[in-house]
């Protein structure tokens, strides 16, 4: 008996080392082969090793400021002096057909913006009183008027907006970006997220990895702090000790790596170094007292250690500066249902002046030519009003609403796009989603049909099967 279990055992293991050697040998040659193809360098565990797009490129590293909530852009942006003088009429039936409200009733009374707009820089830029700061910035920003998207719920349209889908599961832009690219910075991740107010309400799969390995996953960053909770090493634990640990755990992997070529597993080496280095970059990427009084009060910092949308502002030219990739501030606060002109007020209030302390800083530092600055919403806002009367606010919008960017080779001080009297739809040059992620990867060097990533026997891309780069914006 035990010498037929022994004979059993040694059948098993010669089995099961012929199928790792051999048939997971193939596979992982197969594997390694469709990396290369896809523009990796070779080997797994240096996917993110900064690489060279498909053309040269106008904007190296990415601002996106996403306004989650959805701004309305007939009070901030989008200056509608018709709407002003239709106010409490009835929208014209013929606006409404085929028309879905989130909430509302569509033939709800017209509300007309209670925010005077007047004319900035150079360019004439009609803006909000509410963004004197930015409006100060006019000349150095690409206005479109014209987007539009499907989606007419926040957690949708948020995932629509970030991964050009609306269901949970795609990569987002911000992991496309460090897929195609890598990333420069050997201390910090390539893709970092920072939040304030409620955060978003798609949660993470707007910064999501989908399918992509988890390695180009955008990683959350606390405001003050340890930027990840549990960075630290546990009393009685030194360094000395963390990086032989490390090393042991990285020989394993390296082992499992080579047998089975898991991306998985090149994505779990590739974190855990970059935690280790993170224990050295994250106290001083955090620590804001490095930074000018002057600096401070441009981005309206009262408490360096107070977490908010402005520290995060500045945080972000750091994480820039340090050479991070793709930096992604969510701010939601802008749903207003209802006491619009209040809230309104105080979003912009906390949010205009570090936008433009941003810009202007990445400006004197030589850096927006190159840095592509983003700021935006998921949809805009009706001209109907919800919720008339003290109170009144606006419901979601999906067929217009406005977005900026700035640097990175978009024109500057240009307007591109319209909508009609009343704001409701776009009547020139109109903008999907999957158009301005076509022309965000286009800035970024990548012809958006070629950046493609293989799954489940198809080739998936940011845009899926549309999109158009709008050449027209660019400089």
């Amino acid at each position: 008996m035990k010498n037929e279990m022994q004979n059993e055992i040694g059948k098993l293991n010669t089995r099961r080392w012929f199928l790792q050697r051999c048939g997971v040998g193939m596979a992982g040659l197969a594997l390694n082969s469709l990396l290369i193809k896809d523009g990796f360098s070779a080997g797994i565990p240096n996917s993110l090793t900064a690489r060279a797009a498909h053309f040269t490129p106008t904007a190296k590293r990415v601002v996106y400021i996403f306004m989650a909530g959805a701004p309305s852009h007939l009070d901030l942006l989008d200056h509608k002096p018709e709407l002003v003088k239709r106010q409490g009429q009835l929208p014209p039936p013929s606006l409404l057909k085929d028309y879905r409200a989130a909430f509302i009733d569509p033939n709800s009374i017209l509300y007309g913006t209670e925010f005077e707009f007047s004319k900035h820089g150079e360019c004439g830029y009609e803006i909000s009183e509410l963004l004197p700061h930015i409006a100060k910035h006019v000349d150095d920003i690409c206005f479109i008027r014209s987007m539009h998207t499907n989606e007419v719920n926040h957690a949708p349209a948020q995932i629509f907006m970030n991964t050009g889908h609306q269901q949970f599961g795609r990569p987002s832009l911000g992991s496309w970006t460090v897929y195609g690219l890598g990333s420069e910075s050997e201390d910090l991740p390539g893709y970092v997220v920072l939040t304030s107010a409620k955060g978003t309400s798609a949660g993470a799969s707007n910064y999501g990895c989908g399918f992509l390995p988890t390695i180009f996953n955008g990683v959350p960053f606390r405001g003050t702090g340890d930027p990840i909770l549990y960075l630290s090493n546990p009393d009685g634990y030194d360094d000395r000790a963390q990086r032989d640990s490390l090393d042991v755990l990285k020989r394993l992997n390296e082992e499992t790596l080579a047998r089975t070529a898991d991306p998985q597993t090149a994505a779990r080496i590739q974190s855990y170094e970059t935690a280790y280095r993170l224990q050295s970059s994250a106290p001083e990427l955090m620590d804001l007292g490095q930074e000018s009084q002057a600096t401070l009060d441009a981005y309206m910092i009262k408490n360096p250690e107070e977490s908010n949308f402005a520290r995060n502002c500045l945080l972000a030219r750091r994480l820039l500066e340090r050479d991070v990739r793709f930096v992604q501030l969510f701010h939601e606060a802008w749903d207003q249902h209802s006491t619009l002109v209040k809230d309104h007020t105080k979003n912009c209030l906390d949010t205009d002046q570090p936008v433009a302390a941003l810009l202007q800083d990445l400006k004197d530092r030589d850096m927006l030519k190159d840095t592509l600055v983003i700021w935006g919403g998921e949809f805009g806002r009706t001209p109907m009003a919800q919720a008339p009367g003290d109170d009144i606010g606006r419901d979601h919008h999906n067929r217009a609403f406005t977005i900026w960017m700035a640097g990175g080779g978009v024109k500057a001080g240009f307007t591109y796009g319209a909508t009609d009297d009343l704001g409701f739809n776009v009547v020139e040059n109109p903008v999907h989603v999957h158009d301005l992620n076509a022309t965000i990867l286009h800035m970024l060097g990548f012809d958006h049909e070629k950046l493609t990533y293989r799954f489940q026997g198809r080739d998936y891309r940011l845009t899926d099967v549309h999109g158009h780069v709008v050449n027209d914006i660019l400089s």
